[in-house]
């Protein structure tokens, strides 16, 4: 059975801490949609956002870790949808600080067998170290005021994901034209069939 749009890992959101805080969101009748619902899907997301390169074996993902990561979604949720919408509090920004604080992970370039240089990691992937990754990134997008001035919400119904417009005269409306753009398209046609209709 192929994986419903709705439970689509997403990566494009502009940031990786937009693409974290997109893994929860949407709706499925009352229920928020959960993208990160296992170790193995946060073991995807981790891959398909670039935190690791490709073939790092991820044999301490567990429980734990996605206990911790969606803590950090969700505080940055908090984080950067507050302060779209005014400002943040300072007891949150303290913990994205803190967050922010641990070392990254330690890459470095080795030859692959065909001789060109690849990325990987000095040492087996450590959660603390992703997540501080991540919350240095949350740190310069909220720092940067021309990134803080692409920061949009969706105004897909039932979608609030925030992203970054980067489009060419910044009048992006939708998370994703395919997604949430298309859905009101579609729901836009049905109106007018019906107007027509009636």
């Amino acid at each position: 059975m192929a994986v419903s749009a709705s439970y689509e890992l997403r990566f494009d959101a502009g940031r990786v801490c937009l693409d974290l805080v997109a893994t929860v969101g949407g709706r499925l009748g009352d229920e928020p949609v959960e993208r990160l619902d296992g170790p193995g899907r946060l073991g995807q997301w981790l891959l398909g956002a670039g935190l690791l390169p490709p073939g790092v074996r991820l044999e301490a993902v567990d429980a734990g870790w996605l206990a911790r990561f969606h803590a950090l979604r969700d505080l940055l949720g908090r984080v950067v949808g507050a302060e779209l919408d005014g400002r943040a509090t300072d007891a949150d920004l303290a913990r994205v600080n803190a967050l922010a604080s641990a070392a990254p992970p330690v890459v470095r370039a080795v030859r692959a067998a065909d001789g060109t240089l690849v990325r990987t990691l000095a040492a087996r992937p450590d959660c603390g170290a992703l997540l501080a990754q991540i919350a240095r990134d949350a740190v310069d997008l909220l720092t940067d005021q021309r990134a803080r001035g692409q920061l949009r919400r969706c105004e897909g119904e039932a979608c609030a994901l925030i992203y970054l417009d980067t489009s060419r005269g910044r009048r992006r409306r939708w998370c994703s034209s395919e997604v949430c753009g298309n859905r009101e398209r579609v729901a836009r046609h049905r109106r007018r069939a019906v107007a027509a209709r009636g």
